[in-house]
C-alpha cells in the first residue's frame, strides 16, 4: 500500500486526472448503480464553486491596491482578444453551418419549464449593467463575477491609500485563499473520476445519437475554434508557433473545464495555470474571473448553430448579412449567457427572434439542447475556459517577445 501511495504521489496531476478519467469511465460501465461514487464529483465541483467567488474578491482587490504605480496590467489587449474570438467563434459556426446545414425533429412534447429565458437584447445588457452594482455581499453567495469584479476594483483602489501594513494583510490574505485553492485542484482527480462515473452512468456512450448530426456540428465547430482559428489568433499575437500553449491550455483547463461544466468552478484552476506559466497577477486575476463571465466563443457557437438549425428546419431563407448580424447577436448574447450548465442555450430565443420565430418553436429548439446539453455544455465550456488562459498568456507573451523575453513554451 505505502509503495502505491509513494508511486501515487510521484505521478503529475494532469497524469492522476487521466487516471481518475479511465478509473471513472469503468466504474461508470460496470458499476451505474454504485452512485454513491458521484458524490466525489459532486464535492469537488461545490469546493471549486465555493472557494472561486472568495479567490477572485480577494485576488482582485489584493492586486490593485498593491500595485504599483504605472504598472501595466495589459488588459486592453486581453479584452481585444476576448471579443475578437467570441465574434470569430460564431462566423465560424455560421460558415460550417451554411456548408453542412442541420435541421431538427421538433415536437410539441419538448418542453423546458423553470427556465428563464431571454427574449430580447435590452434584457442581456440590462442584466449585465446591474449586476455591476448589485450588493457586494449578494455578489459572492450567488457567484455573480460581474458584481465581484465591480466591487473588488473599487475597493482595491480605495486600498491604495493604506498604510503598507495594510497592503501586506491584503496580501498575506490572498496568499492564504490560494493556498486553499491548491489543496482543492490536489483532489482534481478524484473528483473527475466521480464525474466521469456520472456522466457515463447516467447517459451511457451512446445515449446521444438521436440528435448526433447537430451534435456533430456544434462540436466540429468548437474544435474548429480550439485548434485552428484560436492557435491562428495566437499566432498573429506573438508571431511563434502556437501548438504549445495552445495545448498546455486544452490539457490543464479544458480537461477539468468539460467535467465540471462551469466556467466559474474552473476559475481557480485557470488561476493556478496562470501562476504556472509565470503571468503577471495583475492581469490575469481580473481577465480570468472576467474570461469567465464575457469570454464565451462556445456560447456563440451554440447559440448560432442551434438558431440555424431552427432556421433551416422551418425553411427560412436567410441571406448572409442577416448571417453576420446574428453572428455579432450571437457574441453580445453569448456574453450575459448564465454562468450554470446549459446557459447558453437560454439565449436560444433571443437569436431565433430575428427571423421571427415563434417563442413556442425556439423552446424546442431549447429542449433539443438540453437533450444533448451533456456533450454540448461540457464541449462548450472547456473551449470557454481555455480559451480565457490562452487569450491571457498570448497577450503578455506578446509583451515579453517585444522585451526580448523567452518565451515558456
Amino acid at each position: 500500500m505505502k509503495s502505491i501511495v509513494k508511486t501515487w504521489n510521484k505521478l503529475g496531476l494532469i497524469q492522476k486526472i487521466l487516471i481518475g478519467m479511465v478509473i471513472g469511465l469503468i466504474l461508470g460501465l460496470t458499476v451505474p448503480q454504485f452512485t454513491v461514487i458521484s458524490i466525489l464529483g459532486n464535492m469537488f465541483v461545490g469546493a471549486l464553486k465555493a472557494i472561486a467567488p472568495i479567490l477572485v474578491f480577494v485576488l482582485v482587490l489584493s492586486s490593485i491596491a498593491c500595485a504599483k504605480s504605472g504598472s501595466n496590467s495589459n488588459m486592453k489587449s486581453v479584452l481585444l482578444l476576448y471579443v475578437l474570438g467570441t465574434i470569430a467563434s460564431a462566423l465560424v459556426a455560421v460558415i460550417v453551418n451554411s456548408i453542412f446545414p442541420v435541421s431538427l425533429a421538433l415536437s410539441s412534447e419538448l418542453q423546458v419549464t423553470g427556465a428563464e429565458v431571454t427574449s430580447d437584447i435590452g434584457s442581456v445588457l440590462h442584466t449585465l449593467l446591474m449586476n455591476l452594482v448589485t450588493n457586494p455581499v449578494s455578489a459572492l453567495y450567488n457567484a455573480n463575477y460581474i458584481g465581484i469584479l465591480s466591487w473588488a476594483v473599487i475597493l482595491g483602489i480605495a486600498f491604495k491609500t493604506t498604510s503598507d501594513g495594510t497592503k501586506k494583510i491584503l496580501s498575506d490574505i490572498s496568499d492564504s485563499v490560494s493556498q486553499v485553492v491548491k489543496w482543492v485542484i490536489g483532489c482534481a482527480p478524484f473528483g473527475i473520476l466521480g464525474l466521469v462515473f456520472t456522466t457515463i452512468s447516467e447517459t451511457g456512450i451512446a445515449g446521444f445519437a438521436t440528435y448526433g448530426k447537430v451534435l456533430i456540428v456544434l462540436v466540429s465547430c468548437m474544435f474548429g475554434v480550439a485548434l485552428i482559428l484560436n492557435p491562428l489568433i495566437v499566432f498573429l499575437t506573438i508571431k511563434q508557433n502556437p501548438y504549445p500553449l495552445v495545448f498546455k491550455c486544452l490539457k490543464e483547463s479544458a480537461i477539468t473545464a468539460f467535467f465540471t461544466r462551469s466556467s466559474a468552478a474552473n476559475i481557480p484552476v485557470n488561476m493556478e495555470l496562470c501562476d504556472s506559466l509565470g503571468l503577471n497577477e495583475d492581469t490575469y486575476s481580473v481577465s480570468i474571473p472576467l474570461g469567465a463571465t464575457v469570454n464565451m466563443a462556445g456560447a456563440a457557437i451554440t447559440i448560432t448553430t442551434m438558431s440555424l438549425a431552427a432556421v433551416n428546419t422551418l425553411g427560412i431563407s436567410v441571406d448572409l448579412p442577416t448571417m453576420l448580424v446574428l453572428s455579432l447577436l450571437a457574441s453580445i448574447s453569448a456574453a450575459g449567457t448564465s454562468g450554470v450548465a446549459g446557459g447558453s442555450l437560454m439565449l436560444i430565443p433571443l437569436a431565433c427572434s430575428l427571423f421571427g420565430i415563434s417563442n413556442d418553436i425556439a423552446m424546442q429548439v431549447v429542449g433539443i439542447g438540453f437533450i444533448i446539453g451533456v456533450i454540448q455544455d461540457s464541449c462548450e465550456t472547456a473551449l470557454n475556459s481555455s480559451t480565457d488562459v490562452l487569450f491571457t498568456a498570448a497577450a503578455e507573451f506578446r509583451l515579453w517577445k517585444k522585451a526580448g523575453k523567452t518565451l515558456p513554451l
